[in-house]
């Protein structure tokens, strides 16, 4: 019988091989059972007010803190449910995931998400106390605890992003005074125009105000000066108007603007005119007619 030899770096070199593959899939094993376990699952004993945990984390309630509110749904559910049931099978249940923790400051775990959860958790966990008609006592069930749950997420490692260091103890600088612009570049500030190096691509150079008119003290013209005492003020009645004949030497054609003339006759006030007469002649007529038609009737 002939027995194989196989050289002593053979043997060596085989054995480390093995020995390295062994190593990587321990360490990749390790890495993958690392990971998974950074985030973990925070179970809360209420279904409302605050839960601290991780960014990451999942949350869950249990079951128990929601027993009662299954049970008033199942009764209420008018299909013959035996809430009683259904409220000890959902407080068997002890992590119903609700949630996971944001990877900003909180966040939240609304009762709809919460109801709906249950729901779920109740439907899977074959209960006999559903009823006649299972979808509306689970309908039920999930609008109880909706109305009566809600959670506020808190994720305790979360830590505020930092924000820019001012000059002059966190004082910005008014303009044209030197700072540090965004990128770390230092220099005056006034000198900044759009697309310039230094980081500033997006910034605007500084507005000049230096056109506007404004007003200047002391340079206010009093009345009396813009109207002299012995001048006249714009529409008075007594400063001569331009008209036929005056001194301007404009013709008869040229009339002030709005110049309004009479329609009446000229004649004098206390004339009685022709109108009058008549409604006088008319008004002794018919008094006439009325006393003689008095005078017949008591003649008769």
């Amino acid at each position: 019988m002939l027995v194989r030899k196989i050289p002593t770096w053979q043997t060596t070199r085989r054995a480390l091989t093995v020995t390295a593959v062994a190593a990587f899939v321990t360490g990749g094993a390790f890495l993958s059972a690392g990971t998974a376990s950074a985030a973990q699952q925070v179970v809360s004993t209420s279904c409302t007010g605050t839960v601290t945990g991780q960014m990451g984390d999942q949350i869950a309630i249990d079951g128990a803190s929601v027993k009662t509110l299954v049970t008033n749904g199942a009764n209420n559910a008018g299909t013959l449910a035996v809430g009683s049931w259904a409220g000890d099978s959902i407080a068997k249940i002890h992590a119903i995931a609700v949630g996971q923790v944001p990877n900003s400051a909180g966040g939240e775990a609304t009762g709809a998400a919460i109801g709906k959860a249950v729901r779920t958790a109740l439907a899977n966990s074959g209960t006999w106390g559903l009823g006649f008609d299972p979808n509306k006592t689970l309908n039920s069930v999930e609008s109880t605890v909706a109305k009566g749950c809600g959670l506020t997420l808190l994720a305790g490692n979360y830590v505020a992003p930092s924000t820019p260091t001012q000059s002059n103890g966190g004082t910005p600088q008014a303009g044209g005074g030197t700072g540090t612009v965004p990128g770390g570049t230092s220099g005056n500030l006034s000198n900044l125009n759009p697309g310039t190096a230094g980081g500033t691509g997006g910034s605007a150079p500084m507005r000049d105000y230096s056109g506007i008119p404004t007003a200047t003290a002391g340079t206010a013209v009093a009345p009396g000066v813009r109207y002299p005492a012995n001048g006249t003020l714009p529409g008075d009645a007594s400063a001569p108007q331009a008209g036929v004949g005056d001194q301007s030497g404009q013709g008869a054609d040229i009339r002030d603007a709005g110049n309004a003339q009479s329609l009446a006759s000229n004649g004098a006030s206390n004339d009685v005119q022709l109108p009058m007469l008549l409604a006088v002649i008319v008004l002794a007529g018919v008094t006439a007619g009325l006393v003689r038609t008095w005078v017949l009737r008591r003649a008769s």
